[in-house]
């Protein structure tokens, strides 16, 4: 018997992007590029404005400006983006108990586990409904694919993209994939690919015609014996409700190599109480602090200490990724910084050193994402002697991030859409609202103050009953292969 199409795949449609364009009533059907913006600053997502020009997630934010030039680039607001993930979150998590997160913005479900679906009808229905919900409590869409399996569910999901929902009727599995190039399947990367193109094998097809035998002396037992049956269509892995985390870090590359000791230990204990709020956020403790390090010629070395009991103290982690950096040369300069904390447990291990610090140290320390620079009173927080100082303009897009929330006392909230030469120019709008106007204030303007990002959608539909209250949404023509018809 074939299982019924009830895994459901939601992946949000240009995540970060889609959601700075709903903030920010100007940048509707704009090119839009949240990412790093230094120099060697990385694209995180791209509108689809922006992928009609090129431009793609992990490129080079350099390169995307060649592409794009006139493009939006913002840095990210990660504050917005887990609080719209978990609200769409939450909408699975009502359709069923086993909703199994990847990312901020994508999730399995398993339908017939909550009594929503239990055939291609009652799942269509479900993946429709849930649309809805998303775009009225969020403002965002997001697409949906439907299987019997995940792999095929996310196969589908990706056909839908952008806005739609398509359904992988059981029996049309392996017609649907024998076209599709062999990286279409999980796990089959750039070297497997090639390695499978190199003997001839470029479609799923060409896997399944040469069958397990020989799979399995191309790429090994374990690898072949898995690919031959998600050729086949074959996936029973199940959706998992709770995917345990292993480790809780953060990172960050710098657009200068720093040089100074002093400035790279401040770094380290920045990094590491940006560290312990993703712990504390999840909430969970680790026993071991690891600390990375990539030096000016990419080498990365890293160094770990475990404590004698789980922790989620900010003092202590941050000691501990200070006692690691002393065993650490950096003398020819240092590109990347990272810490982060192994071994969690979901509880804290009391009075493991001197438990001095609180959540409010938390709050004045850390502002994600951008990185805070030292205090200039501070001992020691100036740059050395044979390190040239941050400009003005540095310092300026480190205070007023592109992209970020601020509130003028008389022009009411708004966003910050450059700074430099000792000014920040910001457009006051809000999300809903009219496009609004820009103003330019010198960066000290005692006025001017970074603010919380605002709720996409002012008044969001009550979905407390869900998924019983919202209405049905209006199913377009169904096409053979099972795809909703979009406009």
């Amino acid at each position: 018997m074939r299982p019924a199409p009830t895994i459901l795949h939601l992946d949000m449609d240009a995540f970060y992007a889609s959601a700075e364009q709903a903030a920010k009533p100007s940048l509707r059907g704009k090119a839009v590029v949240v990412g790093g913006l230094g120099p060697r600053g990385v694209v995180a997502t791209a509108s689809y404005e922006a992928r009609v020009l090129g431009v793609h997630s992990a490129m080079p934010t350099a390169q995307a400006r060649r592409l794009a030039p006139n493009a939006a680039y913002l840095v990210p607001r990660f504050q917005l983006y887990r609080s719209v993930s978990e609200q769409v979150m939450e909408l699975l998590g009502r359709l069923s108990p086993l909703v199994e997160p990847l990312s901020l913005d994508e999730a399995f479900a398993d339908l017939e586990a909550g009594g929503t679906a239990d055939d291609s009808a009652s799942a269509r229905c479900t993946g429709e409904r849930l649309r809805t919900a998303i775009r009225a409590v969020t403002g965002l869409s997001g697409s949906v694919g439907l299987a019997g399996s995940k792999m095929l569910a996310k196969i589908a999901s990706e056909q839908a993209k952008p806005d739609g929902l398509v359904l992988i009727e059981p029996g049309t599995e392996r017609e649907l994939l024998a076209p599709m190039p062999v990286r279409t399947l999980p796990g089959v990367g750039p070297a497997t690919g090639d390695h499978l193109r190199r003997a001839g094998m470029t479609t799923v097809h060409d896997l399944a015609e040469a069958g397990e035998d020989e799979l399995v002396r191309l790429v090994g037992k374990a690898h072949g014996h898995g690919l031959y049956r998600m050729a086949l269509g074959l996936d029973d892995r199940p959706v998992v409700a709770e995917r345990d985390a292993k480790s809780v870090s953060v990172e960050d590359t710098f657009d200068v190599d720093l040089h100074d000791r002093v400035r790279v230990r401040a770094e380290v204990e920045r990094l590491a109480v940006r560290c312990v709020e993703r712990l504390r956020a999840a909430h969970r403790s680790g026993r071991t602090v690891v600390l990375k390090v990539r030096r000016y010629d990419f080498s990365t070395l890293t160094r770990s200490e475990t404590l004698r009991g789980p922790t989620d103290d900010p003092t202590v982690v941050r000691e501990a990724a200070a006692r690691l950096l002393e065993a650490v040369d950096t003398t020819g300069g240092v590109r990347l910084l990272g810490v982060g904390v192994t071994g969690l447990a979901d509880f804290t291990q009391e009075d493991l050193f001197a438990q001095a610090a609180d959540a409010r140290e938390l709050a004045e320390r850390v502002r994600e994402p951008e990185r805070q620079a030292p205090e200039s009173g501070a001992e020691g927080a100036g740059p050395a002697a044979d390190e040239e100082p941050e400009s003005a303009e540095q310092l300026a897009a480190r205070r007023w991030p592109a992209g970020h929330d601020v509130h003028h006392a008389a022009h009411g909230h708004g966003w910050v859409q450059g700074s430099g030469v000792g000014r920040v120019t910001v457009r006051f709008e809000e999300p809903g609202g009219p496009v609004g106007r820009v103003r330019t204030f010198r960066i000290d303007d005692p006025e001017l103050t970074p603010a919380d990002p605002l709720p996409l959608v002012r008044d969001p539909v009550d979905y407390s009953s869900w998924p019983a209250s919202l209405p049905k949404s209006r199913s377009g023509p169904v096409s053979a292969a099972g795809e909703e018809s979009r406009p």
